[in-house]
């Protein structure tokens, strides 16, 4: 080897020396950077206090949460009150969101992670906005796909396969430094805005009287009973009929626990039926009158229907004391009669906020107000039909040759030749 071939095998192996000396401190500086973002906070100093509007965005359609007097409201559903259980839920997960394992990626790998802005189509991702009052953005997360745990061990980097979701790919703005797998699938972020109302509804109790009126009278009814403690009666009952108790079943709980699916917006009477309704009027023995509308489906493929209610409230203003009330017990019977009447006032309150909407139901919540009258009666037994009983006597001459006397059928022998 002369001197030239070992100055280049010198240069060469200082240069390949040096290349993967490079190579360790680029991975070591990797490692340690991820080393350091594991358990830290997705958003550091998440101001949830100043968010007083969300937007969440997907290429299916976007919703808009805003607050509206300290209550956080459903802007696609006219302003409607969202439930805020789950709206303070998403800021609390958003606030203490930890990173549990930082993902190294470039621009052309995000769409296997389903980390493009909502508008590119396939492999869009949800974006969440988080605003202020001025509708200032403060900070965004874009979430991604969900992180799958497979049920058969051998956990990928991009998901898939079976198992279930652990985690989820996300990545904060569109800082390509910050994907990671956080360790809440956040699964109820949707633009769905029927899944962030807040469900809260009106109840019937102690049921007094219930009528039901629609355009076909026959099918109209009433039941009525003078306490809790009497038994039911069918109003203006007609010749035959008779009230099926077993059938009435239901009439105690008609309505004591309703709920809606939606509400609905920008729908004429016309189209949702209110205009000519199934028409309920609801008494109870605390002094509530209801009055609830049912109109047509919503789409001939749902058993979903239009709804309205409407209520009002008269209670005693003074407790009638009793015949031998002693004067201890006075003061404590009028403390219990004027809490009590506070909190029906308090009922009539909240269930008065209600009557200003459109609701969409199923058919399972008012089931009742679709009772025929015939479904309240005992079924009618239809008699047994009579028939006249077959005369078996026949007239002398017209007898049959088989009980004929046989002696009458003899022929004389002809008489001896002589």
């Amino acid at each position: 080897m002369n001197r030239k071939q070992l100055i280049l095998l010198i240069v060469v192996g200082a240069v390949v020396g040096g290349f993967g000396l490079y190579s360790y401190n680029s991975r070591k500086g990797s490692w340690e950077e991820s080393s350091e973002a594991l358990g830290q906070k997705v958003i550091k100093n998440f101001p949830v206090n100043d968010v007083e509007r969300i937007t969440i965005k997907q290429s299916s359609g976007q919703l808009n949460l805003a607050k509206k007097n300290d209550i956080w409201a459903v802007q696609e559903r006219s302003d409607y009150a969202a439930n805020f259980d789950t709206v303070s839920e998403l800021l609390r997960k958003v606030w203490d969101l930890k990173v549990t394992q930082p993902i190294e990626i470039g621009p052309s790998k995000l769409g296997r992670l389903e980390l493009l802005p909502p508008d590119s189509g396939q492999n869009s991702g949800t974006l969440v906005e988080f605003k202020d009052k001025a509708g200032k953005t403060i900070n965004s997360l874009l979430l991604g796909k969900k992180h799958m745990r497979e049920s058969k061990g051998g956990d990928s980097q991009f998901g898939g396969g079976g198992g279930w979701p652990d985690g989820r790919y996300l990545m904060v703005g569109s800082n390509l430094l910050t994907v990671a797998v956080v360790s809440d699938p956040l699964a109820n972020v949707e633009a769905k805005p029927e899944e962030w109302l807040n469900k809260d509804f009106f109840k019937v109790e102690k049921l007094k009287s219930i009528s039901v009126t629609t355009t076909n009278a026959t099918n109209n009814w009433k039941l009525s009973r003078d306490s809790e403690t009497n038994e039911w009666k069918l109003a203006e009952t007609k010749v035959g009929e008779q009230l099926d108790t077993a059938k009435i079943s239901w009439v105690n709980n008609a309505l004591s626990s309703p709920s809606f699916t939606d509400v609905a917006t920008n729908s004429s009477p016309e189209q949702t039926g209110l205009a000519k309704p199934v028409l309920a009027k609801i008494e109870t023995t605390e002094g509530f009158n209801y009055e609830i509308k049912a109109g047509n489906k919503t789409s001939p493929d749902k058993d979903d229907y239009y709804f309205q209610m409407a209520v009002t409230g008269t209670f005693p203003k003074e407790r009638v004391a009793g015949k031998d009330e002693k004067p201890e017990d006075k003061a404590k019977l009028d403390k219990e009669f004027q809490e009590k009447t506070k909190k029906l006032e308090e009922k009539l309150k909240a269930e008065k906020a209600f009557e200003k909407w459109t609701y969409v139901v199923s058919k399972w919540t008012i089931d009742p107000l679709f009772k025929e009258r015939k479904d309240l009666l005992v079924e009618k037994k239809e008699e047994p039909k009579t028939t006249d009983k077959k005369d078996d006597s026949k007239p002398a001459d017209k007898a049959d040759a088989s009980t004929a006397n046989p002696a009458d059928k003899l022929v004389p022998f002809p008489a001896a030749e002589k």
